[in-house]
Formats: C-alpha cells, sequence, structure tokens
C-alpha cells in the first residue's frame, strides 16, 4: 500500500483540464500536463482496504493490480508500475482516456470519502513509460505454425491479436476499414484520444509480427470459406455496429442523420483523409437525440465546428446527484454525469420524446416535435399530458445506441446469436461453429472499452488452448 495515512492527509484533486474557450478552438486533447508530485500524493490515497473491490469486478474487468501501481508511483518507482498496469491491461494509454473508470465508482475510499483518482494514474503511468521508452515489442519466444484470424481491429480484436501473437501463433487482423483500431480510429474524437497513441502501440503489435489487412471486408473481398481454410481458428471481434434508428414520421428529411454517419467522416478529416466533413454543424441548431457516451461525442464535435446552438435530448428523467438506497456501493452509481464536452456548453433536456421531423418544403428537416414523459417503471414510459412543444433545428444527430453486431458475416459464417442480438457463445468464447470463436462489443453489444480488452484477452486464452492444448496466457475472466 502506499502513504497509510494519505487518504486522511489528502483530498482527491481532478486532474486540470484545457480551457474550455481554447480548447473548443482546436481538435487537440483536452488534458493539460500533469505535477508528477501532486500525482503521487494522489496516489498516496490508496488505503490499507484489506479487500481492493476497485479491482473486482465490480471495479475492472481487466483485473487492473490498482493497489499494486498506485503504491509504486508514490514510491517513484514508475518502470515497476508500468510492469504491474501491462500485466492486466494491454492497452493503458486507451483505457486511461476512453474509460469511464467502475474502479472508481468500487473505491472503499468512496463509500464515505472521494475515490481515488485511479484513471489519472493509469494514464500518467503509460504516458511516462512511452515518454522513457519503456514500451517495447514483446515477442515470442516459440512459434507453434498456428494461423489465427482475427476480424475487426478494435480494442476487443487488438487484445485478441497481441496475446495469441505473443503465444507464438500467427495472427492476421482483418479490417475492412482503410487503417486499424475500430471505433478507437474514427469513431472517438481527436479531442478524447490523440489516434497518435493508437498508431504507436499498433507499431509495436506489428514489430511483434501481428500482421494487419486492412480494406479487406470478410465475406465480401475475402469469403468466409477462404477464411476459415487459410486458418486454424478465427476470432470475431466484429463490434456492436448496427446502429439504432429512430423510425419517427420525417425521418427520411434531410439532416437528420445517425450519429456515426456524423462522427466518422468528421474524425477523417482531422485525420487528411477527407478536405471537409460531408456532415457540418457550422452555424446550425443541432439537436442529438440520445444522452450517452456517443451523444457527447457528437456534442463535442458539434461545437468544434461551430455550431450555433446544441441541445441534447434524453428520454430518461434527470439522475439523481448522488447516490441513493437502491443502489449502493459498489454497484456502478445511477448519478448524473457530465462530460468534458458538456462542460463546453449545449442544453440537456431530459425525460423528452421526440415524435417527429418537420419538413421545411423543401425536403430539409426545419424542426422537431415532441413532448415529455415520465418513467413509470424501468424503460416504461408515459406522456406527460399537454408537455408537447416544436424546437427549430437544421441538424439532427440520432445517437441512441446499438443494436448489436451487423448480421450479414454472421450469417454467412452460420454462427448463431442470443435473444439480445448478440454472438452466442457458452462461456468459453466459441461460437457454434467449430474453430471460431468471438469477444467484444459482438459478444456483450456495446459496452465499455475495458470490457472489450479483458473479453479480448480471455477469447485469446480460450483459443491458445483450444490450438496447442493448455495456456499460460492471462485472463481476468
Amino acid at each position: 500500500m502506499a502513504d497509510p495515512q494519505g487518504f486522511m492527509k489528502h483530498s482527491r484533486r481532478e486532474a486540470q483540464h484545457r480551457p474550455v474557450h481554447l480548447r473548443v478552438r482546436d481538435w487537440a486533447e483536452m488534458y493539460e500536463p500533469v505535477d508528477l508530485d501532486a500525482l503521487r500524493v494522489q496516489a498516496s490515497r490508496c488505503m490499507d482496504c484489506g479487500v481492493p473491490f476497485c479491482n473486482s469486478l465490480h471495479g475492472c474487468p481487466l483485473g487492473n493490480l490498482i493497489p499494486d501501481w498506485n503504491d509504486l508511483v508514490y514510491r517513484d518507482r514508475w518502470r515497476d508500475a508500468i510492469d504491474r498496469l501491462h500485466a492486466t491491461n494491454n492497452f493503458p494509454e486507451l483505457t486511461g482516456r476512453m474509460c469511464p473508470a467502475p474502479c472508481e465508482s468500487a473505491c472503499v475510499l468512496g463509500i464515505n470519502d472521494e475515490a481515488v483518482t485511479i484513471k489519472q494514474v493509469e494514464k500518467e503511468i503509460i504516458d511516462y513509460a512511452w515518454e522513457h521508452g519503456w514500451v517495447t515489442p514483446v515477442r515470442a519466444a516459440v512459434h507453434t505454425g498456428r494461423r489465427v484470424a482475427v476480424v475487426g481491429s478494435g480494442p476487443a480484436g487488438m487484445a485478441a491479436a497481441q496475446q495469441l501473437t505473443r503465444a507464438g501463433h500467427q495472427v492476421v487482423v482483418y479490417e475492412r476499414d482503410d487503417r486499424p483500431g475500430g471505433l478507437v480510429r474514427y469513431g472517438i474524437p481527436d479531442f478524447k484520444m490523440d489516434k497518435s497513441l493508437l498508431d504507436r502501440r499498433l507499431a509495436q503489435m506489428e514489430e511483434e509480427g501481428t500482421v494487419f489487412e486492412c480494406e479487406v471486408e470478410v465475406g465480401v473481398d475475402l469469403s468466409v470459406e477462404e477464411l476459415r481454410s487459410a486458418h486454424d481458428a478465427v476470432v470475431l471481434a466484429t463490434g456492436a455496429l448496427w446502429q439504432r434508428d429512430l423510425e419517427i414520421p420525417g425521418r427520411h428529411l434531410a439532416g437528420v442523420h445517425l450519429a456515426m454517419d456524423y462522427l466518422v467522416p468528421s474524425n477523417r478529416v482531422q485525420a487528411g483523409l477527407l478536405a471537409a466533413p460531408p456532415v457540418d454543424a457550422a452555424g446550425k441548431r443541432v439537436v442529438i437525440i440520445g444522452g450517452g457516451d456517443t451523444g457527447a461525442d457528437c456534442l463535442g464535435t458539434a461545437h468544434r465546428q461551430g455550431a450555433a446552438s446544441v441541445h441534447q435530448f434524453d428520454i430518461h428523467e434527470r439522475p439523481p446527484q448522488a447516490r441513493d438506497s437502491s443502489n449502493p456501493w459498489p454497484l456502478w452509481p445511477l448519478v448524473l454525469r457530465d462530460s468534458l464536452a458538456h462542460e463546453e456548453g449545449g442544453q440537456r433536456e431530459f425525460a423528452v420524446q421526440t415524435d417527429a421531423f418537420v419538413d421545411d418544403g423543401a425536403g430539409r428537416v426545419r424542426a422537431l416535435q415532441a413532448h415529455r414523459v415520465r418513467e413509470v417503471s424501468r424503460r416504461v414510459y408515459e406522456d406527460v399530458p399537454g408537455s408537447g412543444f416544436e424546437l427549430g433545428v437544421d441538424l439532427v444527430l440520432l445517437a441512441i445506441g446499438f443494436r448489436g453486431p451487423e448480421r450479414p458475416l454472421l450469417e454467412a459464417l452460420g454462427v448463431e446469436v442470443d435473444g439480445r442480438g448478440a454472438i452466442a457463445h457458452g462461456g468459453d468464447w466459441a461460437t457454434n461453429v467449430p474453430g471460431v470463436f468471438a469477444c467484444g462489443d459482438a459478444t456483450r453489444g456495446a459496452s465499455l472499452i475495458v470490457w472489450a480488452i479483458s473479453e479480448g484477452r480471455a477469447a485469446a486464452a480460450a483459443v491458445d488452448r483450444y490450438l496447442v492444448g493448455e495456456t499460460l496466457l492471462p485472463t481476468a475472466l
């Protein structure tokens, strides 16, 4: 443990972020440089809690050794800290920026005080390690001669591929986009994570021996028969990219778009692949329907494009500011959460259901019609009488979640799905098709990046065992 009295001597101090009036003018990351001495003080707050719920499934699906690396940071042993961090997490530079930190919600100190700044410590450990050249390729000592295909290069696919490559298998990752990374590449705006961080991790993986084949859509450019005949095992890490739509009157109007159809080309502009975004919020009245992370990404993007105004609608009622008795520690707290994008402006509206989009007479949206609702039970709503209203709008972005993995490839392979629409497996990551495994959002639905990496690691261990009879690969699941 760190300082036994650290949590009594020091209060929680959040990391500073760039001022709003500066960061909305560019697409650079939001983070200010961190004073490492101040960070060591924060790490010292990690207490002798006996049972560290932060690294249980309530807190971290990866089983990150959080008390260990908090102690090592406090003692200024950064090289040992990154070794502990990499022991459970392949890509802490991703989780340290994009994970909502359920570990902090499960921190024992959080029962009656403010939790340790775990996520910030994690981010600084990996950034410090890259800065000092400690992140190097880990090459397999023995090669098995077995070939594995990983379909999809998001966090789950990357984690599975890296683990299997390090186990000595020949791994090829097939990505239908022009660059690897999945939604981390083009779904996550640069202000949340600079893509150079992704590129250097991918370069490490290539040096280890992982091969990335981009612009290859399995089932189209490469048949499923060719895929299976050329590999001893297949891992499906395709994500859950089938977006939910809102089938209401006026959905067909110009100016109404699915969120990813807005975010992806916007991020391609920042990558230098497009001259201008085909869907641009500049000077427009924007409404984002959906209150989750994707909606917040749309919000931050609209701010940077120069939207005239932004409203964000959430069908759920406004969450409380603090836990209530039905939501005890260490469960994920169902409380109001403001993303950094919400700090930048825009108006959030809760308990609103959109009824229709209104035509301007020329086939474009000019307004939307909506009304207030109240939640009578989980996901069951009733209308509030007399609450209807109309709001002028030029651009509508639908960020209401994902239905699961896209179906064509699954149907071509004959892979079964469960009642939720996700790929079915029996707990060992194996699908009903022999030699075909699945992990990440494709099996659990759209979820947290920490779950994607954890499931990628677990699936890799299952594939390794399938190929050679046993495995030494670690898994938290």
